[in-house]
């Protein structure tokens, strides 16, 4: 894995692309970019094989047919999990993040999730629907998260899996915690984009696709985003 490029796998984008998640994708090239790194931006349809080659992967939100369509082929193909145990990155959002557990609820059935993560999703009683904002697991480095959140998941964290946020502002996984994370996979029900929200967040997952300590850059507009999003919200 070279620290001179960058190789980003986005896994069916014509299934999982809702609330301006291609913007992660986007994102993480720039502030690649912005430190000399070459990156490739890859989009693999959801009637392709899932290269092995790639240095990180996203999943991306999306509706319950095609979540549900989605895990069904990403099963069978099985390059997502065999990148993964090679050492690659995996960002996950929303629908995207309840497949990399054992399974999550669509149309009301039980569905087989990819069991990257250890967790699984069901459903709750009423709709996430807002803005969502909290605490980052300060083992990862990083600043409140913000994003908002649609979806009528809940999700439970097995003993594997690290809860990426603690929940100050909306759901999340249970009301209590967001996300969740183990080696170099991360998953979150925040999109906004995320990664526009958060620039740390995306430098973290460069970082950990490349090898690279990255060095900082001007994010002057993006914390002014953020500034904004949270002071909405009440945190400072």
């Amino acid at each position: 894995m070279s620290t001179e490029s960058l190789r980003i796998v986005w896994i069916y984008p014509d299934l999982l692309s809702t609330y301006g998640d291609r913007g992660n994708m986007l994102i993480l090239a720039r502030r690649a970019e912005l430190r000399g790194v070459s990156a490739e931006c890859v989009e693999v349809q959801s009637n392709e094989s899932v290269p092995e080659q790639g240095d990180l992967y996203l999943l991306a939100g999306g509706e319950d047919g095609p979540q549900a369509l989605a895990a069904e082929r990403l099963i069978s193909d099985g390059g997502l999990n065999r990148a993964a145990e090679r050492g690659a990155t995996v960002f996950a959002v929303c629908a995207g993040y309840q497949l990399l557990g054992s399974s999550f609820f669509a149309k009301g059935a039980k569905c087989a999730g990819l069991s990257m993560l250890d967790l699984y999703s069901d459903r709750g009683e009423t709709r996430a629907v807002g803005e969502l904002a909290g605490t980052v697991d300060p083992a990862l480095g990083l600043p409140p998260l913000t994003g908002f959140e649609n979806h009528g998941g809940r999700t439970h964290l097995g003993s594997d899996a690290k809860p990426l946020v603690t929940v100050r502002v909306g759901i999340g996984n249970d009301g209590s915690t967001e996300g969740a994370w183990a080696g170099k996979l991360l998953g979150t029900y925040a999109h906004g984009p995320v990664l526009a929200r958060n620039p740390g967040l995306a430098d973290l997952l460069v970082g950990w696709a490349t090898g690279a300590d990255l060095e900082p850059v001007d994010d002057t507009w993006p914390n002014r985003l953020r500034g904004e999003r949270l002071q909405a919200v009440g945190i400072r």
